[in-house]
């Protein structure tokens, strides 16, 4: 049995992280992809809505915190997992001199590699049209291209580390005359031993591993993008859910603002020197965004629902009032 060949996949994964490190500041590259979930889950929040969050004035540092709300679970899990990983292959490496774990791994790796180009398909297929992934289970189809090409590049690795099989040792024994002679038939001469093939340029293996990088991360930024999106539609929910236990935002303005909106009361005050003249209530603030409000009445629905945005100015004033308080709790003009 020949020694492996030294794996030289560390080395050329060290070389690609450091010439993408050359090409791209790491930080700037995170930064951006913080950006751009924060950006899609309020999208799918506000979306949610019937509001287009483009009109929020939302600032990069409003979708870097709300980002945090999409990536901690995905990044958790990634991270244990990749944990697990690295200490499976670690115990597997340390076993890998005995005889019948390397019999044992020779029969799976082909069932690995199986498993693998099945869910690479899977997830290649689903990039061209909408599979039974797309339409029942939630981030199944990029993590189905991500896990896949991972698994079939660890099996290659695996296949590329075996030691040489060695030749079959067995021979049948040679009949000798019934009488015997007491001497032994000349043993045949054994087979030469395998040679192994040329070692594989750095390009081949720097371009390997960017190929596997750059598939993994699709499917891992793919899966992040649709988990962003119903992390947002998912918060929208529980916010219009919890609407009545939000505290209430009476609207005073100089002007009507003619708001007609399901559940919304104008009240026009008497006093002709107030400088309020209008009162609004059975509103709930959603947030303050810019330069402007977004309310949405107390009794939001996705049927007759609305959402306003007004624009923050002297002429328009906002009171709180405890949602036990009632709507109507300050009747001052």
């Amino acid at each position: 049995m020949t020694a492996p060949e030294p794996s030289e996949g560390p080395l050329d994964i060290q070389r690609l992280w450091t010439i993408v490190g050359t090409i791209i500041a790491p930080t700037s590259m995170i930064t951006a992809l913080l950006y751009y979930f924060g950006w899609h889950h309020v999208y799918w929040f506000f979306y949610y809505f019937g509001v287009n969050s483009t009109t929020l004035g939302y600032g990069t540092t409003d979708y870097l915190i709300r980002s945090l709300d999409v990536l901690y679970v995905p990044l958790t899990v990634t991270a244990g997992a990749a944990l697990l990983a690295f200490w499976g292959h670690d115990l597997l490496r340390r076993r890998l001199t005995a005889g019948a774990v390397i019999r044992l791994l020779r029969r799976a790796l082909p069932v690995m590699a199986g498993v693998g180009a099945l869910l690479t398909l899977g997830g290649f297929w689903s990039v061209l049209a909408r599979t039974f992934f797309l339409r029942r289970i939630l981030v199944a189809a990029p993590l189905s291209l991500a896990f896949g090409v991972l698994l079939l590049a660890y099996t290659l690795h695996l296949w590329r580390t075996l030691p040489t099989p060695p030749p079959d040792e067995g021979t049948p024994e040679l009949e000798g005359d019934s009488e015997g002679d007491g001497t032994e038939p000349p043993a045949p001469p054994a087979p030469p031993a395998p040679t192994p093939g040329p070692p594989r340029s750095a390009a081949a293996a720097l371009a390997e591993w960017g190929v596997v990088l750059v598939l993994v991360g699709l499917g891992l930024f793919w899966a992040a993008n649709d988990y962003a999106a119903a992390v947002g539609e998912t918060r929208a929910r529980q916010f219009a859910a919890e609407l009545p236990t939000y505290p209430y935002a009476i609207v005073y303005s100089a002007d009507s603002l003619s708001l007609t909106a399901p559940g919304v009361r104008e009240t026009r005050c008497k006093d002709p020197k107030a400088a309020y003249r209008f009162r609004y209530d059975g509103l709930k603030l959603m947030l303050q965004s810019g330069n402007q409000y977004v309310l949405v009445p107390e009794r939001w629905s996705r049927v007759d629902g609305v959402a306003v945005l007004l624009p923050r100015s002297p002429s328009v004033r906002l009171e709180f009032a405890p949602p036990l308080a009632g709507s109507g709790a300050s009747k001052r003009c």
